[in-house]
């Protein structure tokens, strides 16, 4: 099977599951804390990959990335147990992705991602989040990020868009234009 099909199989399957218990919000912020530490933990999908280490080890370093020190829920629980027992925590990366995908269209949550060169105050970051959230008619969940290499400016990636009015930018883009300029002088 392919990793889209067996990843959003498993996230529905959780999404429903979630629905019932009434656990989604918590399952949500669980799965957030999980696809945060597969993106910055390097070799987390290594482990989880390798067959020397067991299932217990497994799911306790799942379960600590899922949550830290407090215990995760008993419905983030059941489901680590099912996708280790069926051996797919290959997949697990992806289930989790689905989910957010899924809970955010359900509960109409858009993403947005801000990239400055300098750190942005509070009230400048909420600012943008209520105008982002009154557009999209959504809540907005916004990410910051400190970037010094785009030298000023900002880059700001909501849902599928992305608006890049960085100093960076805007000076490859005089380059280019002065390239493009002398090649028909040549």
């Amino acid at each position: 099977m392919e990793v889209g099909i067996i990843s959003m199989r498993y996230a529905k399957a959780l999404m429903a599951y979630a629905e019932e218990r009434g656990a989604e919000e918590r399952l949500y912020h669980e799965l957030v804390t999980l696809a945060h530490s597969f993106r910055t933990v390097k070799g987390f999908c290594a482990v989880l990959d390798n067959p020397i280490v067991s299932v217990n080890e497994k799911f306790n370093l799942i379960c600590t990335a899922a949550d830290g020190d407090h215990k995760p829920s008993e419905e983030f629980i059941r489901f680590i147990r099912l996708v280790l027992k069926e051996r797919r925590e290959t997949y697990l990366q992806f289930m989790s992705l689905m989910y957010l995908d899924l809970y955010r269209k359900k509960k109409h949550i858009g993403v947005g991602k801000l990239i400055t060169a300098v750190p942005v105050d509070k009230a400048t970051e909420e600012r943008i989040r209520q105008t982002a959230a009154h557009i999209l008619h959504a809540y907005m969940e916004l990410e910051t990020v400190v970037d010094p290499s785009i030298e000023g400016g900002f880059v700001f990636d909501i849902n599928d868009y992305r608006l890049d009015a960085s100093i960076a930018t805007q000076l490859k883009k005089v380059k280019q234009q002065f390239i493009d300029k002398n090649r028909r002088i040549v």
